[in-house]
């Protein structure tokens, strides 16, 4: 039997519960860590809700915070850029997450070449490495695989870690579902600090039709493959989280969101049995 599976919750799993709910609803589902978000009305970070009170909160009921997602558009650096890379920096660093969570410009009206991207990415990069280091954070790059998106895939953001000198700070997000919609093929375990899961099931619509409000639990309908993509990150040596991240209506709106959870957890689990 396989060993059991690191699962984590990102908020995108439950956002309207308060963050004392969401921190029981991981306690009672066994899964010792979360992900927090500046991206959600009415919630942390949104809510004003102080760094410290998140980090008494969490350690408390013995649960890790490993990310603030996300700074974005991380790759198109500016004065607001740093504003705002050093704000969640320092709330990342002040709430005890390990990282911040960086996704690049997701834009159809992005003009930019391919050569202006790149340069784009590695300014960033640049930039971002020493306000990383100085808050004892790690940045977590997360490609994303949509076909307008400046960054797709995860060998990309690779070599520009290596090329700003930035392998000390840097790690990627290995994401299913966008691994998927890139069509990338290549894994690297070693750089892989955080994993996102979630599923899809309209077996029939062409995968450049596929959004995020498409991303569910992963359950047996499932076509992203994530069960074969765990499967590879494990054997290949990655032993980090698995952070739940549907974006969903239908699962923000279930009622019994952690029997679904939970349920999700054991398909997965038994998939890799």
């Amino acid at each position: 039997m396989s060993k059991p599976l690191r699962f984590a919750l990102n908020r995108m799993v439950a956002p309207r519960l308060s963050l004392p709910a969401f921190i029981e609803l991981a306690v009672t589902l066994k899964a010792d860590a979360i992900e927090i978000r500046n991206d959600l009305k009415g919630v942390e970070i949104e809510d004003g809700t102080a760094p410290e009170q998140v980090r008494e909160m969490c350690a408390a009921k013995g649960i890790n915070v490993l990310s603030i997602n996300a700074l974005y558009p991380f790759d198109v650096w500016n004065d607001q850029r740093r504003a705002q890379a050093l704000k969640l920096a320092a709330y990342a660093r002040d709430c005890g997450a390990q990282g911040l969570v960086m996704c690049p410009l997701n834009d159809r009206a992005d003009a930019r070449s391919q050569a202006e991207r790149a340069a784009g990415l590695r300014t960033a990069l640049s930039e971002l490495a020493p306000m990383l280091r100085d808050h004892g954070i790690l940045g977590f790059i997360e490609p994303l695989g949509f076909e307008e998106c400046s960054l797709r895939r995860k060998y990309t953001a690779v070599e520009a870690i290596k090329a700003v000198g930035g392998l000390d700070v840097f790690r990627l997000v290995h994401d299913t579902f966008h691994h998927h919609l890139a069509r990338e093929q290549e894994f690297f375990p070693e750089l892989t600090g955080l994993v996102h899961i979630s599923g899809v099931e309209e077996a029939d619509a062409p995968l450049n039709s596929i959004r995020d409000g498409h991303r569910v639990l992963v359950g047996e309908g499932d076509i992203l493959g994530n069960a074969a993509q765990i499967e590879q990150l494990l054997a290949s040596g990655y032993d980090g989280y698995l952070s739940f991240e549907p974006f969903a209506d239908s699962v923000h709106g279930l009622t019994d969101i952690r029997q679904a959870i939970g349920a999700s957890m054991a398909h997965l689990q038994n998939s890799l049995t």
